[in-house]
């Protein structure tokens, strides 16, 4: 069995800013720190080998990552575990779980992962993207752990484990089961603070984990997501003005002053469609 990491940069230990996070070629018009944002994605590049590691130990015969975090260049090359493949740069037709189509691939796992929009003391807590402050799928609010559930099963795969916040570690096991492995590296105080692991111990946490992850998901003890036809998937913006521009995307309807609605035929369509309301959506506020 294969496993397929799918490595955001917000639930990483240490991490409460978006200084920490966000590259600095991004320019001016964004908080950035050169210093800040380089020891966060060694940290980062760290937590993702300690999961590499924990999957080879629980008997994974390949690893593939894939960089999922903003440009989705963060994860530091020459540093990464010399036995993975991995994936970089945007703009994947599957998002945050590129790679979970390929041959041999049995589990998802999720490192550095963050709680979804409005969440109260949650670490640095979105939805995709600033702007975005629900999807609801069927009628539940989910975060990036549920949109990209719903792609991993549309290829039969499991999420098998989730590292980050205490917060969205509990999301993704309410939302997806028990049977997934959580590690905790932080426990948010607010938006912006967390108690955390030390780096090494949470690192430690996170290859235990992984193995872990892997016997379970090699036993047959996971079950993938799978969209049910027809089920409505709901977004609702910051501003009616990107709900204006939403509906313009075929199949996608209002649902309300900020809010649009489509119903997939499935995972694939699903993620088809939501990347173009995204787009669409992202439109400049001000003239």
């Amino acid at each position: 069995m294969k496993v397929l990491i799918s490595a955001d940069m917000e639930g990483t230990c240490g991490v409460v800013s978006w200084v920490q996070v966000t590259p600095t070629e991004y320019g001016s018009d964004e908080p950035t720190s050169g210093v800040e944002y380089e020891r966060a994605r060694t940290r980062m590049t760290a937590e993702v080998n300690a999961a590499i590691q924990g999957a080879l130990d629980g008997g994974a015969e390949e690893v593939v990552v894939n960089d999922s975090h903003d440009g989705m260049r963060n994860l530091i090359p020459e540093e990464l575990h010399p036995a993975c493949r991995f994936i970089s740069g945007n703009d994947k037709p599957l998002g945050m779980v590129q790679g979970v189509d390929l041959e041999g691939i049995g589990a998802v796992f999720y490192t550095g992962y963050h709680a979804k929009a409005g969440t109260p003391a949650a670490p640095l807590a979105h939805t995709w993207t600033g702007w975005l402050n629900d999807v609801r799928v069927n009628g539940r609010s989910v975060g990036e752990f549920g949109i990209n559930a719903l792609v991993a099963g549309h290829f039969g795969v499991p999420v098998a484990l989730v590292t980050g916040d205490e917060k969205a570690v509990a999301q993704t096991r309410d939302l997806l089961g028990d049977g997934i492995v959580g590690v905790t590296v932080k426990e948010g105080f607010s938006t912006f603070a967390a108690l955390h692991l030390h780096p090494s111990r949470a690192q430690a946490l996170i290859q235990e984990g992984a193995a872990e992850a892997t016997r379970r998901a090699a036993a047959g003890e996971l079950s993938p997501w799978v969209l049910i036809s027809g089920w409505p998937i709901e977004l609702e913006f910051d501003h009616q003005s990107r709900a204006d521009q939403a509906a313009t995307v075929p199949g996608v309807h209002r649902a309300g002053e900020r809010a649009v609605i489509y119903s997939p035929a499935d995972g694939l369509t699903f993620n088809r469609t939501f990347r173009a309301i995204m787009r669409a959506a992202s439109i400049q506020m001000s003239p």
